[in-house]
């Protein structure tokens, strides 16, 4: 079935339900998807022992250039 055809079927059936009971049809425009926000990978307790022994070790990296 194409848009068409569809668009057709969905207009006769409106018709029809006008017709034979009499209601009112009400049409809403499509709302739009929501927003996907970027996925952020929360940091575990491993991950922050290993940027803390990172940051010691250029800590003691600077403290030996001198």
């Amino acid at each position: 079935m194409t848009k068409d055809e569809l668009r057709a079927e969905l207009e006769r059936q409106e018709q029809r339900y006008k017709e034979v009971y009499g209601g009112e049809v009400t049409t809403y425009a499509a709302q739009p998807e929501p927003e996907r926000k970027p996925w952020r990978k929360r940091a575990t307790v491993q991950d922050q022992v290993f940027q803390q022994e990172i940051q010691k070790m250029e800590k003691e990296l600077k403290a030996e250039e001198p």
